[in-house]
This record gives structure tokens, sequence and C-alpha cells, in this order.
């Protein structure tokens, strides 16, 4: 039975990759924050199941910005493969806690890595990077050997965790990868992401609780992705043989206008009586023509999307609306 160690394993992606890697039969250890205790409501299901928790699902509590908390129960769990999945992850927060953006989500990554590297056993280790490295790029699509040139804390942060990783496995032989990943969302995604806050805004609405939804430029395009899809490509890019970087994209631009139409239309209602646009919520330096090309991974791994951006929204729709209507 392999071992697996993922940082964030509360979050969208990290519970995702839970449920992956415990139907492949993997031992998984991870660890939260203290502030949580444990308690996200991502890992409610596994917590409950007696034949999961605890038994194959080890959860243990930790911080990225402190050493310690993270080394003694990964040196416990002596794992086959590392998942940092951790960091503080929203773009339009990152501008407002720049500091706290880079210690965690940049330096988490360098801490994690050097207690990798020491490990009597050195285990394959992936280092969730984003399409926010890449800025305002110049070419398009974006892949691989695409210039780092990031416009936000954020992705700046991102970028030194990213270059770290090359550095480790250049230098010190670690099997670490960059899964470069483009928008990736599901029902789990935070409320404070511009998906879930439209999806849990129109369900409210549904629901005679909200009379409108405020949303800033909903011109903005994304390459947006199930994260299903994308802890796939994550386990994928373990399994290959050498280390190498990967870029996780579906190739296909959407509007935040086309989230309003679509969660809208899932609802039964018209989008123009209930959308209005504030300036306010505009964000600074917001980059636009973010795509991705994932014929590197499609090529070596095997991998490629299997959900649209409709059934992603229908499905997150679907979830906002048994939620608000069975309150």
């Amino acid at each position: 039975m392999k071992r697996a160690f993922i940082t964030g394993i509360e979050g969208q992606d990290g519970s995702y990759l839970a449920e992956l890697l415990l139907a492949k039969n993997y031992e998984v250890h991870g660890i939260f924050r203290h502030s949580t205790n444990g308690g996200a409501v991502n890992l409610r299901h596994l917590k409950a199941d007696p034949q999961i928790f605890e038994r194959t699902l080890f959860l243990h509590p930790a911080e990225l910005d402190d050493v310690d908390s993270i080394r003694v129960p990964l040196e416990q769990c002596a794992p086959d493969e590392i998942y940092h999945l951790a960091s503080q992850s929203h773009v339009g927060a990152s501008f407002e806690k720049v500091e706290e953006t880079c210690r965690i989500t940049g330096l988490g990554a360098l801490r994690l890595l050097e207690l990798t590297r020491k490990l009597p056993k050195a285990p394959r280790f992936f280092h969730a990077s984003s399409s926010e490295i890449f800025g305002s790029p110049e070419q398009s699509p974006q892949d691989e050997t695409t210039p780092v040139n990031p416009i936000t804390p954020y992705g700046c942060a991102k970028a030194f965790g990213t270059q770290m990783t090359r550095i480790y496995r250049k230098n010190f032989g670690l099997f670490a990868v960059n899964g470069i990943l483009f928008n990736h969302e599901s029902p789990r995604r935070g409320e404070n992401f511009v998906t879930r806050k439209i999806c849990r805004a129109v369900a409210a609405i549904k629901a005679g609780r909200r009379q409108e939804l405020v949303l800033g430029d909903t011109s903005a395009q994304r390459d947006w992705g199930h994260a299903r899809d994308y802890v796939r490509g994550m386990w994928l890019a373990l399994q290959h043989d050498t280390p190498e970087d990967f870029v996780f994209a579906t190739g296909k631009l959407h509007r935040v206008q086309d989230i309003v139409e679509l969660a809208f239309q899932a609802a039964g209602l018209e989008w123009q009586k209930f959308v209005r646009q504030e300036k306010q919520f505009f964000r600074p330096a917001d980059p636009r023509q973010v795509i991705g090309n994932a014929a590197k991974a499609k090529n070596l791994l095997d991998w490629q999307p299997e959900i649209s951006f409709e059934q992603t929204i229908a499905e997150m729709m679907a979830a906002e609306l048994h939620a608000v209507l069975n309150l």
C-alpha cells in the first residue's frame, strides 16, 4: 500500500485528491490548520466512514509557517508521494495580504521541499503551481515553456515555489514536479471565488433570500476546468517515469458572463433582472487571455479533461440549489 501526504487536504483539490488516492488503495495522510480543528465540510463524509477514517485516512494539525508541526507527521508517515496543495490561493485577497501570501504560498513550498530532501527516503513531490505565474503572457496559449512573469502577489509567490521546485529537482535530484494548474472549479470551491459566488447567489435569489447579484467585470475570460480532472492529472504526473512540469488546462476560454447565464438558466431565472455591475469589484492588473495548452500532459500522461465547463457549472448549481432549498 502506497502512502501519500497531502497539504491542503481540507480544500477543494485536497479532498478530491484524497478520494482518488483512497480509491487507488493508498494510505493517505493530510495536514489541516489548527484553526479549522479538522472540521472541513469537504472531508466530512470521509471522516464519517469508519472503514476509512483512522484506518487509511489520517489527519494531522499543522501550519505551513511552522516547520516542526509539518516535520513530525511527515517523518511518521514516511510517504511515497507528497502533494503540496496548501496556499493562500485567492488572487484578489493576495493584494490585501501580500506578506502573508508570500510567506504561506511561496516560503511554504520551500519549507516542504527542504523537509522532503532531508527524509531518509525521498518521496516523489508534486507542487501545485498556477497559471498566475504567467501574468499577462504575450504568447497564447501558454505551455510549460512560457516565460514566468507574474503580475499579482499570488502569482509571484507561486512563481517562487515553482522555480524552487525546479531547483530542487535539478540540484538535489528530487523527483519534483510542477503541475501548472489553470482555473478549476467544483461545488467544493471556496465561497470567495467568482464561480462559487455566482452559483451561491443565484441559488439564494431562487429561494427568495436575495434580490440581486453584484459583480465586477463579467467580460473577463478564463480557462476553467473541473477539479476532479485536475487532481487526476496530479496523480498521473507522479506516476510518470521522469519528473517534469505539466500544464493542466482545457484550452478553452469562457467569460464570467457565461457562468452568470448558465447559473441563472439552471435556476430557471432571467439573469438580466438580477445582475448589477460595480466598479469596486474590478480587480487590478487582471490578466485577460490566459489559456492553457495541455498537449504535453495529453501526450506523456494520456491526460485530458473529461468534464465540460457546462457540466461543471450545472453540478455547482445543483449543489447550491440543493443546499439552499433544503435548509
